[in-house]
């Protein structure tokens, strides 16, 4: 079962969602939304004719449009998810279009200036968000649903922002299957500024050494290609967002080139080098393991069940009599014609055994191990 194949009377979180950029996390936004049964349709809006015409081709969204317009008053959801220098252009460009009532979100990586943009455009449920989770491969043909899974995904409201939208947006976010974290636009950009920001430009300092003196490159193996991984990163999307940021950052560089002083003093003192070390040995091991969460990998199975009585008792069932341990269950939708159930299963094998398992007793499911 999917949005496309209900009957027009079903209900969903959102009648008509549209994500404005179908790159991708905005192509994984639209994933989750479907894939979920978030939204009725979901509407791909770009300015690339082509990556829209992809994105429908591989059921990304369900419509396109490359131009706004009147038709955008029908949308109960706006996702902004362009690049960075194109965010408050997009914005201007779609205001004088967006219904009062619609949720108005985005997904850039900066927040103070989106906030402040959308303030002065008198969009009053607007809550700017961020998803910490990405790839080194973009497009929309990498975009997945599973992208978004167990991922931080920060709220920064506004002093405007309404309280309904908030929760509106949180209800979203955790509907995505990411954890909500709410703070200030400032306090968030700061906070990236550090972990996000000033290792994109240490990654630069280090790899313009290297080009500038070739015998650098003929020992710069493994461990050096790990530490300069964010230099790989698109060089015009990674400029726009430190140059986005770039108060935030400075104040970031002067604590980091302070820290370089320290350590640099003490090469003169092997002990306190030796305790600076240590630090930095059990602040690296207290990271979490989950690279772009702070939460557990999930292994989640979601299975579309028709309004009978008895659905949830026959797919546990299933399961069970053949020994798949489910960890976890959610009632994602509940509609007069159906829903769907997520499952937490213990590993993407077991999310292949289970739908296997749940397809021969006539169930549709999507796995996102």
């Amino acid at each position: 079962m999917c949005a496309a194949s209900l009957p027009d009377t079903a209900t969903f979180p959102f009648e008509t969602a549209v994500v404005a950029g179908v790159g991708l996390i905005g192509g994984s936004v639209a994933l989750g939304l479907r894939q979920r049964l978030l939204a009725r349709r979901v509407i791909g809006y770009d300015a690339n004719p082509e990556v829209l015409r992809e994105a429908q081709a591989l059921g990304v969204v369900d419509e396109i449009r490359t131009s706004p317009g009147e038709w955008l008053r029908a949308a109960d959801l706006v996702v902004l998810a362009s690049p960075m220098r194109t965010l408050s252009p997009l914005a201007r460009d779609l205001a004088p279009f967006l219904s009062p009532a619609a949720l108005v979100t985005d997904v850039g990586s900066v927040k103070s200036g989106i906030t402040a943009e959308m303030e002065a455009l008198g969009v009053r449920q607007f809550v700017a968000g961020h998803p910490m989770a990405g790839s080194e491969r973009g497009g929309v043909t990498h975009a997945r649903a599973a992208l978004l899974e167990n991922a931080v995904w920060v709220l920064t409201p506004g002093d405007h922002t309404p309280l309904t939208a908030l929760s509106r947006a949180r209800t979203l976010v955790e509907a995505l299957g990411a954890a909500p974290v709410v703070m200030p636009p400032d306090a968030h950009d700061a906070l990236v500024a550090t972990i996000s920001h000033l290792p994109y430009l240490a990654s630069l300092a280090l790899t313009h050494m290297v080009a500038r003196d070739e015998r650098l490159s003929l020992l710069a193996a493994g461990g050096f290609r790990d530490l300069t991984r964010v230099a790989s990163g698109d060089p015009r999307m990674s400029r726009d967002m430190v140059v986005e940021n770039k108060a935030a950052l400075r104040e970031a560089l002067a604590r980091f080139r302070r820290q370089l002083e320290r350590l640099e003093a003490d090469l003169d003192d092997p002990e306190e080098l030796l305790a600076a070390a240590a630090e930095g040995k059990r602040t690296r091991y207290s990271l979490p393991v989950v690279k772009r969460s702070l939460l557990p990998p999930k292994h989640d199975l979601v299975v579309a069940v028709p309004d009978q009585p008895n659905q949830i008792g026959a797919v546990t069932q299933a399961l069970g009599a053949s020994g798949v341990n489910i960890k976890d269950i959610e009632v994602l939708a509940i509609r007069e014609e159906g829903g769907a159930l997520r499952l937490g299963l213990e590993s993407p094998e077991e999310v292949s055994r289970a739908a296997g398992i749940l397809r021969a007793e006539g169930f549709e499911v999507r796995g996102r191990g």
